[in-house]
C-alpha cells in the first residue's frame, strides 16, 4: 500500500476510481449480483473503485413461451463463490485491508429452500409473468388499493404474493417441500453463513412488508396462509450476519473475521452509488430495464399517499426508495437495432437524430416486454401505430425511444410529491449512457436538465459498498457530496411541446388496447 494507508476517510466524492497503492484502507469487497451477470469487485474507504479488481461472470437466465423467466440456484450459488474466489485473486496481498463484505441484487426474485437448504423451486425473477392470473384472485382475497399503501407494492406478477398462488395452483408439490421462501441472496446467505434472515430492504420489494414499521404484512400472511415461520427473519443493512460457516472461511481465509452485511435492492444501491440521496436529486437507471427512483427520509415522507403508477420500498428503516419501474429498456432498443440495423445501434442511432421531435407520424406502446409501471398491465404487449408505406427504420427507432421516455414522464409526474422543488436527475445505466439521442429525449420530455454519470461506473455495487463502509465508520454517511457528472442534457421548449403531444396520442392508444389486451 501507498503513503495512504491507514489514513481517515475526509472527502464524500466517491465517484472515482483509484489503484491499489493508493486506495485507503478499509476496503470494501462488493458483490453485484444482476440478471445477465455475476461481479465482484473492491472499492476503497472513499468509496473510489479500484482498478483492476472486478470480476465478472455472465450467464444468461431461462425464459419460456408462457412468461416464464427464471435460473437454477444452485448454479447461480456457484457463479457468486467463483466471483469471489476471482475478486480476491485479484486483491492478491491487498486482502489484508478488506473491512467489509457488502452485497447488492435484483429485488423481487423468489425461490424455495428446503429444510436441509436445497432449492425447491428455481429461482422465479421479477420478470416472470406465469402467474398473471393469479393477480385477479388476490383482488378477491384483499382490498389492492389498501394494500398497496401498506406494502408500497401493487398486485401484480412482479412480486411474491401472485407468484406463492402461482405455485401453490400449479406446483403444490414445490409448495409442500419448501420450508423457508427467499430471495436468491438470501439462499447465498443461508449457504455461507448458515442464515436465516433478509434485509429490509429486500423484503421491501416482496410485497408482503408493511412499509410504515418494516414488518411483515399479517394480513396478507393470513390469505396467502402463509405462516411467518417460513419467511426469514427481517434485519437492517447495520446487522452483520453470523461468520462464515467452517467449510467457506477455509475457502476464503482472508474473510474469516471481516463483517458481512445482509444484500441490499439493486435499485436503492443504484441511487446511493450514484449520488441520488435525498429529496433533491432523482435517479434514472437505464439498462435491461429501466427505472426512476428518489430516496428520502422516512420521517419526510411516510405520511404521503403513492400514486397507482408507482411504489416504494426501502434501503432500509430510516429511508424510503420511491419511484417507478419499466419492464422495457435497453431490451426493447437492442431488439430494434438487431431488427432493423443488423445491431448496429451507430447507424440506426445517427439515423434517428436526423429525425425531428415526434416527426415522424408513429405512436408507439413500448411494451415488448409487459409492464410494470405505470400502468401495471402484464397483458401489455408492444404496439406501433401510424406505421405506413412512408416509415423509415429512423422514424421506428426514434419514436420508441420517445416512447420510453413518456412512460419515464408519467413516473415522473407521480414522483412530484416525494421531491424537493428544486432537484437534479442524475441518469445511470449503459443503455441510456451510450446513446445521447436519448438522454436528449428524455431532458426535453421531461422539460429538465439531465445529468449523465460515469458510464464505467458500477453503481449498485458501489451503493452497496458506501453502504457497508458507513457502517463501519469509514465513511460519514451514505450521501455523497456530488456526483460525477460527466455531460448535462438541457431541455429544448419546443420539443417539451411537441412531446407533451406525444404523451397525449400514446395514453389514448393505451386506453384503446386495454379491451384488446383483456380479451373476450
Amino acid at each position: 500500500m501507498g503513503p495512504a494507508m491507514g489514513e481517515q476517510q475526509t472527502s464524500q466524492d466517491t465517484h472515482g476510481e483509484t489503484t491499489w497503492q493508493e486506495a485507503i484502507v478499509p476496503l470494501a469487497l462488493s458483490i453485484d449480483i444482476g440478471s445477465s451477470s455475476v461481479r465482484a469487485l473492491t472499492f476503497d474507504a472513499r468509496g473510489f473503485q479500484i482498478r483492476g479488481s472486478e470480476h465478472q461472470i455472465p450467464y444468461r437466465l431461462h425464459t419460456t413461451t408462457d412468461g416464464g423467466w427464471f435460473g437454477d440456484a444452485d448454479t447461480l450459488f456457484e457463479l457468486v463463490c467463483d466471483c469471489l474466489d476471482g475478486a480476491l485473486g485479484r486483491a492478491g496481498d491487498h486482502t489484508v485491508g478488506i473491512g467489509a463484505v457488502a452485497t447488492s441484487t435484483y429485488w423481487h426474485s423468489l425461490m424455495g429452500v428446503s429444510a436441509d437448504l436445497h432449492p425447491t423451486s428455481p429461482v422465479l425473477m421479477w420478470g416472470d409473468t406465469r402467474s398473471g392470473n393469479d393477480v385477479n384472485t388476490l383482488h378477491t382475497l384483499l382490498e389492492g388499493a389498501s394494500t398497496h399503501q401498506e406494502t408500497g407494492c401493487r398486485f401484480h406478477s412482479s412480486y411474491w404474493p401472485a407468484k406463492l398462488l402461482w405455485l401453490e395452483r400449479t406446483q403444490p408439490d414445490v409448495v409442500a417441500t419448501t420450508t423457508t421462501w427467499c430471495s436468491f441472496a438470501d439462499f447465498v446467505d443461508m449457504r455461507l453463513h448458515g442464515s436465516r434472515q433478509t434485509s429490509i430492504s429486500l423484503a421491501s420489494g416482496t410485497g408482503l412488508m408493511r412499509i410504515d414499521d418494516s414488518t411483515w404484512h399479517t394480513p396478507l400472511l393470513d390469505a396467502l396462509d402463509l405462516g411467518p415461520e417460513r419467511l426469514p427473519e427481517l434485519v437492517d443493512r447495520d446487522a452483520p450476519l453470523p461468520p462464515l460457516l467452517r467449510d467457506w472461511f477455509s475457502r476464503w481465509p482472508q474473510l474469516r473475521d471481516v463483517p458481512w452485511f445482509p444484500a441490499i435492492g439493486d435499485g436503492a444501491a443504484a441511487n446511493v452509488g450514484t449520488g441520488a440521496v435525498g429529496p433533491d436529486r432523482i435517479a434514472i437507471t437505464i439498462g435491461t430495464s429501466g427505472a426512476m427512483r428518489v430516496i428520502t427520509d422516512d420521517a419526510e415522507t411516510a405520511r404521503i399517499g403513492l400514486s397507482d403508477r408507482i411504489w416504494s420500498y426501502r434501503l432500509d428503516r430510516d429511508h424510503r426508495v420511491t419511484g417507478g419501474a419499466l419492464s422495457n429498456g435497453g431490451n426493447v432498443t437492442g431488439w430494434l437495432a438487431r431488427k432493423l440495423a443488423g445491431g448496429d445501434f451507430e447507424v440506426v442511432t445517427a439515423e434517428a437524430e436526423q429525425v425531428g421531435a415526434d416527426r415522424h407520424g408513429l405512436t408507439i406502446l413500448p411494451l415488448l416486454a409487459g409492464e410494470r409501471s405505470p400502468g401495471w398491465n402484464d397483458d401489455a404487449t408492444g404496439v406501433f401505430a401510424g406505421v405506413t408505406l412512408a416509415t423509415r427504420r429512423s422514424h421506428i427507432y426514434r419514436a420508441t425511444l420517445e416512447a420510453t421516455a413518456y412512460r419515464f414522464a408519467a413516473i415522473y409526474e407521480a414522483l412530484q410529491p416525494f421531491v424537493a422543488s428544486e432537484h437534479h436527475i442524475f441518469v445511470n445505466g449503459g443503455a441510456a449512457l451510450q446513446s445521447p439521442l436519448w438522454l436528449a429525449i428524455i431532458a426535453d420530455t421531461l422539460g429538465q436538465p439531465v445529468s449523465a454519470l460515469d458510464a464505467d461506473a458500477e453503481a449498485s455495487a458501489r451503493g452497496a459498498a458506501i453502504a457497508a463502509l458507513q457502517v463501519i465508520g469509514a465513511l460519514p454517511s451514505i450521501r455523497p457530496d456530488s456526483p460525477s457528472v460527466r455531460r448535462r442534457f438541457e431541455p429544448d421548449p419546443a420539443n417539451n411541446r411537441a412531446y407533451q403531444e406525444g404523451i397525449r396520442r400514446q395514453a389514448r392508444l393505451e386506453a384503446a388496447m386495454l379491451t384488446f389486451w383483456e380479451g373476450p
